[in-house]
């Protein structure tokens, strides 16, 4: 196992490099630092062209992207173009934590509900409950979720409010905590985590519930599971021990990657709900052309990605001792 490990992590070097660059070339592209100055009747092209030497910016693309690579590799992200000059770490930082908070709540919910009726529905396949979690898991996954975003938002932000004469209404819709707000509360960040979280979690437990009850499907069909009928084992062990803990490997596979795509991908969800997180920031800084925090929001999400991957391989090994011993 550890020689694997060894070589999945050669092989990512390789990846991110290339990703790096790719990613160092677009953001040039797309956030031009000083790109305002452009239009601006009162800069001089000599005030911009003074601007862009003072960041390095004149400088050829390769040399930019090796300066660039060498104070990333060393932890220095650089200074924020639009921040008042602020260092990107503590930027980058505070959002990281929010989605990942935010992230942790949906799918440790969405994995406890999902696999739960996923399960429930493979063990009495064609019945009437099968039937409701398969209509309830095609209805979740169709369901846009900046669509469900604004309906969370009316319902509980407006309608509940005005019906219950609620003011504040009981769950936020928008924000970390609520204006005033002093300290740490957790009440008062649960309170703004909810709607979020269920605009998350939706879909995300209608994809594996459909996942775990394919998987349980197919497994209870193989040998094993009838050896373990014939040793007379009770149902409910030969389902939980047998069953669900060979079931879980598809569900793991498409958590891993959940969670690597979601650290950047909660773009739609975060700005609907103004949560300050990564996805609020990469777009606040794509529009502000602050390329220095895109490039490191960039790379945190591909990053993010790849070793989310590589936990869901080792994951494997856990819960099917074949895949490690085959991975030695």
């Amino acid at each position: 196992m550890t020689r694997y490990v060894l070589r999945r992590i050669a092989t990512m070097v390789p990846i991110l490099l290339a990703i790096s660059f790719a990613v160092f070339w677009a953001a040039n592209r797309i956030a031009t630092p000083g790109r305002d100055l452009a239009v601006n009747p009162r800069v001089t092209p000599a005030d911009r062209a003074a601007y862009l030497e003072s960041l390095g910016l004149n400088d050829p693309l390769p040399l930019r992207y090796l300066q660039w690579l060498g104070d990333f590799v060393t932890g220095d992200l650089g200074i924020s173009l639009v921040r008042n000059g602020s260092d990107v770490w503590p930027i980058v930082r505070t959002a990281l934590a929010n989605t990942l908070v935010l992230i942790a709540v949906a799918v440790v919910l969405s994995l406890a509900v999902g696999i739960t009726i996923g399960a429930v529905s493979a063990v009495r396949p064609n019945g009437f409950g099968d039937n409701v979690v398969t209509t309830f898991s095609f209805a979740g996954i169709s369901i846009p979720v900046f669509w469900l975003g604004l309906m969370l938002q009316l319902l509980f932000g407006l309608y509940l409010a005005r019906w219950l004469g609620l003011d504040p209404p009981l769950l936020p819709t928008a924000g970390l905590y609520s204006p005033g707000q002093q300290g740490f509360d957790l009440v008062d960040r649960m309170r703004h985590l909810a709607l979020p979280t269920m605009a998350l979690s939706l879909q995300l437990i209608a994809v594996y519930s459909r996942y775990m009850r394919a998987s349980l499907l197919d497994v209870m069909s193989s040998d094993h599971i009838r050896a373990a009928r014939g040793r007379g084992l009770p149902e409910h062990t030969v389902v939980v021990r047998h069953g669900v803990r060979n079931a879980l490997i598809p569900v793991t596979t498409q958590a891993a990657v959940d969670v690597g795509q979601l650290v950047g991908g909660l773009i739609v969800t975060e700005q609907v709900f103004q949560y300050p997180g990564m996805g609020r920031l990469f777009l606040d800084a794509m529009y502000g052309g602050d390329y220095t925090v895109l490039l490191a929001t960039t790379m945190i999400i591909a990053a993010a990605v790849i070793m989310m991957n590589l936990a869901a391989d080792l994951f494997y090994g856990v819960l099917d001792p074949r895949i490690r011993r085959g991975s030695r």
